[in-house]
């Protein structure tokens, strides 16, 4: 079985990823999963892996549809949509979901991002048949019971709240979306914004559930002890007669204009914004690229060398030093299907003068290529990065979402074949000429928040 196979090759990884003349040449090439695949006449795509290891699957629905599809007026409908799949469906009603599937001694859960939005459950295999028909039902029989709607509304304003108006860096990390990608679809939160929130219909979320929550724009996965054929007849008989979503490509089409999702944003920037943080935080933004592109790959691999773990270049000039400036660091490459945002994130140490420290962090910039990127530091980030490929293939979860989101994104679960391949030829002149062209103008967006900070309406 595949997860016997990977774990042993994760444990020698581990033990040589220290290692600094280890190639990465011989690292990804024994990932190969056996995957059957096939899309029904509605559309639905649907995966099937088999693992029998033990009695257990992962069910996996990724919806192509996020807070990016959401027109004025309906921001959060996405995330709204994903507290309401969870409060009945015509054949089962309110609160049998949860129920039933607790009660079968399972789990489940759900997420929504930009770009799409994904539903999952961890069962027993004796449920298989039990889920499959629940997970159909609110495929595209959702019922939006008027009282329960109005309940979610007050549970996702408070969840708003809570990651936003309550939390400086929450604050800090919303207005930075709003600034690098202002006038475009991602210009803000997944959540929504507070007005839309309060006033949308449960009209609107029903006419946005029916064009978006429909086979023909799902993909299912399904991973563990089970038997392809039964299982994909299973699918057949449950899903094969519900209807697609009419003028969902043309639809899409428009959407993913790339126009709309250029950059727009003035560079560079200084914003202020209060907050109570008794000690600044700040984020310091630059434009990236859209996943997929080479050029987002080498930008993940310097973010990675830059800003993960203590022994990395960033925590050690800033956080590890004998003078330090900051309590943490971290430097994150965010990548979406149409755009993305390259940004060092950090807390200031109370007796770190912030103006000063925004002027060193501008200085510094121009080393971190020369300094901070080594042969070193780049083959332990590559051997990290395909420790993190196996690590991801030890459960039947990681196994569906890790070919769910390649199959959902690039339409291809093999897409993974690729970035390895990207991975393993980088250079260290790669990464550095994208580390030069990153930084050498400062033309970055630097956000701080701290409650000394004049007071402004966002």
């Amino acid at each position: 079985m595949f997860q016997k196979k990977l774990l042993f090759i994760l444990i020698f990884l581990v033990s040589c990823a220290g290692m600094e003349k280890k190639s990465s040449q011989e690292i990804g090439e024994d990932i190969n999963i056996e995957v059957f695949k096939s899309t029904l006449d509605n559309g639905l795509r649907v995966i099937i892996v088999e693992n029998h290891n033990l009695p257990i699957f992962s069910y996996y629905t990724f919806y192509d549809v996020g807070a990016r599809y959401e027109g004025k007026g309906q921001t959060g409908a996405t995330h709204f949509l994903e507290h309401l799949m969870f409060k009945g469906a015509k054949k089962y009603g309110p609160g049998k979901f949860d129920t039933l599937i607790e009660g079968s001694g399972g789990s489940t859960n759900a997420f929504t991002t930009f770009d799409s939005t994904v539903y999952y459950e961890n069962l027993p295999v004796k449920s298989l048949e039990m889920i499959i028909d629940m997970e159909a039902d609110r495929t595209v029989n959702l019922l939006l019971d008027p009282k329960t709607f109005e309940s979610e509304r007050k549970v996702v304003l408070e969840e708003r709240k809570l990651r936003y108006e309550n939390s400086p860096g929450g604050k800090l990390y919303l207005t930075m979306m709003q600034k690098v990608f202002k006038g475009t679809p991602y210009g803000g939160s997944v959540i929504g914004n507070k007005k839309d929130i309060k006033t949308i219909s449960r009209a609107e979320v029903q006419k946005y559930f029916k064009k978006y929550y429909a086979p023909n724009n799902a993909i299912l996965l399904i991973v563990g002890d089970v038997d392809t054929r039964s299982t994909f007849n299973l699918v057949k008989k449950y899903y094969n007669e519900l209807a697609a979503s009419k003028n969902l490509k043309k639809t899409k089409a428009l959407l993913d204009n790339l126009k709309l999702y250029s950059h727009r944003a003035k560079y560079p920037q200084d914003v202020k914004i209060n907050a109570n943080a008794p000690s600044p935080q700040f984020i310091m933004a630059y434009k990236s690229y859209p996943m997929g592109k080479k050029e987002a790959f080498v930008l993940d691999m310097l973010s990675s060398i830059l800003g993960d773990g203590e022994s990395s270049y960033l925590n050690q000039k800033y956080v590890q030093n004998k003078r330090p400036y900051l309590a943490r660091v971290g430097v994150s490459n965010y990548t979406l299907k149409h755009n993305g945002v390259f940004f060092i994130s950090g807390h200031l140490l109370r007796k770190t003068n912030l103006k000063k420290f925004k002027r060193r962090l501008t200085r510094d910039s121009k080393r971190y290529c020369r300094e901070g990127i080594t042969e070193r530091a780049l083959q332990k980030t590559k051997n990290r990065y395909m420790i993190s490929y196996y690590e991801q293939l030890q459960s039947n979860a990681g196994v569906a979402k890790f070919l769910g989101y390649r199959e959902n994104f690039f339409n291809d679960y093999n897409y993974y074949k690729k970035e390895i391949e990207i991975y393993k030829s980088m250079t260290i002149d790669d990464v550095r000429k994208a580390c030069y062209a990153l930084f050498k103008k400062n033309h970055g967006i630097f956000l701080s928040v701290w409650n000394r900070h004049p007071r402004k309406k966002l």
